[in-house]
């Protein structure tokens, strides 16, 4: 059964991909969630609060999702290190299509639809949330994935890459998974022509 913060955070989700954030109300978070309204102030202090934690619950949830693309056993056993890196784009891709806080953590583009993220002079002391704080936990993931310096260096790139599908929306990497996967591995035809 999920705590009273966990109803509240998804009931804040739902109300945001419903509306814009300014239109988003506490009362109506706390009825959906099932809780007292004293109950959302308790857990998150006001609707500053609440968008803070969304912001990082967001955040989590892609990097969560990292860890599961570069981690995670293909269906037929051990992947290879593009296969992996093209998990994280594709992934990348998809979360920042589903989710507009992540797409705004990922590309720093934030409008007045959105919570503010902490450290936007909103409230000074909380860690600032971001692409580069973003992309630096997943290079250290990918880090601890591939054990080398070079393979974080090439996840970095890719998640990089993938952020471009997120700024000027195109075909999905995923339709083109052979092409990406000759990229990634530096075997693609294209890869070593100049």
């Amino acid at each position: 059964m999920p705590t009273a913060r966990e109803s509240l955070l998804e009931a804040a989700g739902a109300a945001l991909a419903a509306r814009p954030w300014p239109a988003v109300r506490m009362i109506d978070v706390a009825a959906a969630a099932g809780v007292s309204r004293q109950t959302l102030y308790n857990e998150f202090a006001g609707k500053t609060g609440l968008g803070h934690a969304l912001v990082r619950r967001d955040a989590a949830w892609y990097l969560d999702g990292v860890d599961r693309a570069l981690f995670s056993p293909g269906p037929s056993g051990d992947r290879t290190s593009a296969e992996r890196l093209a998990a994280v784009v594709e992934w990348t891709v998809r979360a920042g299509r589903e989710r507009a806080l992540v797409r705004a953590l990922l590309t720093g583009c934030w409008n007045g639809n959105l919570p503010v993220p902490a450290g936007r002079g909103v409230r000074p002391g909380l860690p600032a949330l971001g692409p580069a704080e973003l992309i630096r936990a997943v290079r250290e993931r990918a880090h601890a994935a591939f054990g080398a310096q070079e393979g974080a260096q090439r996840c970095e790139l890719a998640v990089r890459l993938a952020l471009s599908y997120l700024v000027a929306p195109a075909e999905p990497p995923g339709a083109g998974r052979a092409g990406l996967l000759g990229l990634l591995s530096g075997t693609s035809p294209r890869a070593g022509a100049r």
